[in-house]
């Protein structure tokens, strides 16, 4: 993840939410309680599209858990700055490897990767943050698919969050959510894979892909 969510207050956040994240998607601890309407339908509908994404070479940058990442087709390398996400992970994604890493000084050579996935990270980052893990990212891949926070029935938001966890210690969190066409828009342009109310996601093809497509001079209509 980025410097910010490496910085030790939100880095503990994370290492202490390891153990309890992926309650989050399965709706169970804190979460079985609270009206998530169309919740499991929306999952297993933004499941479905990553799952039907073309195999390739992809970096999982904040990976987390590997929840996500055991639905991406293709070689894969999980990327997170927490150890305790990616101890996690290596039960829940066996075979995958995985890196401990910042998200805006990504480990990796350019063009290692066809596809760099963030999942529930690109929500967290603040401005300055976002232009360096967008360069980062279409730098050591040709593609770009994030998933994020989708409005919940409502417009957009950008805000700061008090999060409690079990252990009752609270944490201060950046969050934004997103429709379909302003991710796209942020992201330089793309095919929208999903959107609803819990989740949005976009494909974006890098720079180099997008000047490849685009009409020559002297050529076409």
């Amino acid at each position: 993840m980025s410097t910010l969510l490496a910085s030790l207050p939100v880095k503990a956040y994370y290492d202490r939410r390891a153990p309890e994240y992926d309650e989050w998607y399965a709706g169970t601890g804190p979460f079985a309680a609270r009206e998530r309407p169309a919740w499991n339908e929306e999952l297993t509908a933004l499941l479905e599209a990553l799952a039907g994404l073309a195999p390739a070479r992809t970096l999982d940058v904040g990976c987390g858990t590997g929840y996500l990442t055991r639905h991406l087709r293709g070689f894969r390398v999980g990327c997170d700055q927490s150890a305790a996400m990616l101890a996690r992970a290596r039960a829940q994604a066996p075979g995958v490897p995985l890196v401990r890493g910042d998200a805006l000084a990504l480990p990796f050579a350019d063009g290692t990767f066809e596809r760099v996935f963030a999942g529930q990270l690109y929500g967290h980052l603040l401005p300055d943050e976002r232009r360096a893990f967008l360069a980062e990212a279409h730098a050591v891949g040709g593609e770009l698919v994030v998933v994020d926070a989708g409005p919940q029935g409502g417009l957009a938001r950008d805000e700061w969050q008090e999060r409690v966890l079990r252990d009752g210690s609270s944490h201060r969190v950046y969050k934004r959510s997103f429709t379909g066409s302003s991710l796209a828009a942020e992201l330089g342009g793309g095919r929208v894979l999903h959107e609803g109310g819990w989740f949005v996601a976009v494909s974006s093809p890098s720079e180099k892909i997008r000047r490849s497509a685009a009409p020559q001079e002297g050529f076409g209509d």
